[in-house]
Order: structure tokens, then sequence, then C-alpha cells
């Protein structure tokens, strides 16, 4: 029984640690969106949103399955 529990504690779980990284990126890419329709780069600030949009979709997925896992 004994080895069986030393076998278990030395197994480690990684959890998926970029999520906040993906995070602070959307918000980087919405404020940079925001700035740019603003300034009137409408080109710039919609393909900013496309990418925090998908960065805030990718940090869920891999945050629901972190929670999981």
């Amino acid at each position: 029984m004994e080895r069986a529990q030393t076998i278990f504690n030395e197994f480690v779980f990684i959890p998926l640690q970029f999520g906040g990284d993906l995070l602070w990126l959307a918000i980087a890419f919405l404020v940079l969106a925001l700035v740019a329709g603003v300034v009137g780069a409408s080109g710039v600030a919609g393909l900013s949103m496309d990418i925090a949009k998908w960065l805030v979709i990718l940090f869920v997925v891999l945050a629901i399955l972190t929670f999981i896992f």
C-alpha cells in the first residue's frame, strides 16, 4: 500500500498555466482596438477585435479544460 501511495505522490499534475497570459493579451488587443477605433483606423480596430475575441474564447476553453482535468 505504501508503494502505491508513493507512486501516486510522485505523479505531478501540471495545469494549463498560460491561460492568464491569454487573458492579458485579449485585454491588450481590446485596448488596441478601442484606440484604433477612436483614431479612425477601422481595419486595425476590426482585426484587433477579432484577435481579442478568439483569445478570450481560447482562454475560456482552456480554463474549462483545466477545471475538468
